[in-house]
Order: structure tokens, then C-alpha cells, then sequence
């Protein structure tokens, strides 16, 4: 993960200024010196958030040292020690709650997607996220989804157009509104359509969507129409199917996934990983003495 954007960095900035602020009124109460300590799983999971630790670590001092047992997307398992970490022991106990914080949430976030993208196994289905993110930690929360083996949908509204249901009824009809996006949109742009019956992305198709999402169809609707929907897609000029259309599931409850895997499908997406989540627990143990 490249964290040497301003933005990114501004974020961190905040979390520590959010905890720290003046300053740590507990920390008169420790003494002057070095120490160890390490990070421990109180639970099994996927971890993420190595080179967000490390920027807080270097935010907070640069005298803190670390070294990682563990890279971001790998498995790790209760009683596992992730990293190790050397340093002034105010500033360890400065760092501690901030970095564990983060580490705890996207962890979670990843062991969550994971979960999902293994009942995907042997599929062509590939699992995508949602903008439906907590704000300020899109793209932290959205790279705790890679991690976890899904793949990132949008990462806003200026980096491709979807035309939802509330924007539907707000268009005249779904080949204007296509038109529209493309006379005032860059000719990359990729156009989303959600459908929320079989009629409705026929008509998105049409339309020349580059994507139709089916939104909380059955999975027998969507096996019954699913290859009608890539017939539709034929260049009625050159007789050759628009490979290039995608076809998407959203709306599902996640512990249904399973009932989903239908060959035409490309992507289910879902909020879930981030939105039902729960934090991995992970601790931090203090070695008081210096054994450097």
C-alpha cells in the first residue's frame, strides 16, 4: 500500500493528534528508557496493516523500531506473535492504541472477505466491495478487502458512472441517460447500470451499459437469464457478442453466497465484509527490561 500521498498521511496525523492531542498525561508516571514489546493474536485471522503501523510508528518516533513476522493478506493463528518493537517505552506506549486500533479493524475486514471469497473457490466469481465504507477510512478499508482476496469496485463517483434506482427515476429513459454520461464523461468511462428485475437490465443492456447489476434477484431468475442477457450484448452491426459486458449480483444475504455461483455471473458484490465485520483481537505485551 502506497502511503506517500499528503492525504494518507493527514489521516494518520489526525489519529494520533485524535489520541495523543497535548500530550500523555500518563506517561510522567513511567521512567526514562528502551524497551521491548510485542504484538499477539488473541484470535486466528488475516492480518493487515504493516505499512500503516510502521508510518504510525515513525509519526510518533522515529527511535521506534519493528520487525514484522507477518506481511499483509497472510493467515495467522491465536497465540501467534505478529511483530516485534524496540524503542523509547513512552512512545511504545504511545503508539499502542492507535496502531492496534487500525490492525484490529482491517484485519477484521480482511478475515471477513476472505471467509467469502473461499466459498467462491473454483468459480470464475471474483468478490467486490462497495462505497459502503466508514468515512475517512474508504481507502484503508478498501485495501483490507484486497487483502482478503476480493477486488475493489469504485472507488467513488468520479472513477466510473453507475445509474442506480434513485437516479432511474430521476431519467426520462436508460439510453438518454447513457448518452448523457457519455457526451459529458471521458470515452473511458465505464457505465454501471443496477437492475432490479430481468425487464430492467434487458433494457440496461440496450442501452449499452458496460455492466448490469442484478439487485436482489432470486438465483433462479438470475440462472434462467443470464445467458439472454449476454445475447443481448451482440454488436447488432458485427454479429459478435460484447465480451466486455459484465454481469453483476448484489443485494444477497452473504451466508447465502453459495447459492449464487452461476456460470455468466463475473462479480457479487457486497458491503458486508465491511459492514459486519467484527475487529480481530490483537494485543500488545511490554518487556520491560532491554535486552539490546
Amino acid at each position: 500500500m502506497d502511503l506517500n500521498t499528503p492525504i494518507i498521511s493527514k489521516i494518520i496525523d489526525n489519529w494520533i493528534d485524535e489520541d495523543i492531542g497535548r500530550g500523555d498525561l500518563t506517561s510522567p508516571s513511567i521512567t526514562e528508557e528502551n524497551g521491548n514489546a510485542y504484538w499477539i493474536a488473541k484470535e486466528g485471522g488475516i492480518f493487515c496493516g504493516v505499512e500503516i503501523i510502521k508510518e504510525i510508528f515513525k509519526k510518533i518516533d522515529l527511535k521506534i523500531s519493528s520487525k514484522f513476522n507477518i506481511s499483509d493478506g497472510d493467515q495467522f493463528v491465536k497465540d501467534q506473535k505478529l511483530l516485534e518493537i524496540y524503542g523509547p517505552s513512552k512512545s511504545l506506549l504511545a503508539s499502542e492504541r492507535i496502531g492496534l486500533n487500525i490492525a484490529m479493524h482491517l484485519s477484521g475486514i480482511s478475515t471477513y472477505t476472505k471467509n467469502l471469497v473461499n466459498k467462491l473457490e473454483g468459480t470464475n466469481i471474483k468478490l467486490a466491495d462497495t462505497r459502503k465504507t466508514t468515512p475517512g477510512l474508504r481507502i484503508f478499508e478498501k485495501y483490507a478487502f484486497k487483502c482478503g482476496g476480493g477486488v475493489n469496485h469504485r472507488m467513488g463517483l468520479y472513477d466510473s458512472a453507475m445509474i442506480k434506482e434513485n437516479h432511474i427515476a430521476w431519467t426520462d429513459n436508460l439510453n438518454n441517460a447513457v448518452k448523457k454520461i457519455r457526451l459529458n464523461s471521458p470515452f473511458t468511462t465505464h457505465i454501471i447500470i443496477e437492475a432490479e428485475n430481468i425487464e430492467q437490465a434487458k433494457e440496461a443492456v440496450l442501452a449499452g451499459a458496460d455492466s448490469v447489476l442484478l439487485d436482489e434477484l432470486s438465483p433462479e431468475t438470475i440462472k434462467k437469464n443470464v445467458q439472454e442477457l449476454r445475447d443481448l450484448s451482440m454488436n447488432s452491426l458485427k454479429k459478435e457478442v460484447n465480451k466486455n459486458l459484465i454481469i453483476e449480483v448484489s443485494g444477497i444475504n452473504p451466508e447465502e453466497i453459495s447459492k449464487y455461483l452461476i456460470k455468466g455471473i463475473d462479480l457479487i458484490s457486497t458491503s458486508s465484509s465491511i459492514t459486519k465485520s467484527n475487529w480481530i483481537d490483537l494485543s500488545m505485551r511490554y518487556i520491560k527490561k532491554s535486552y539490546r
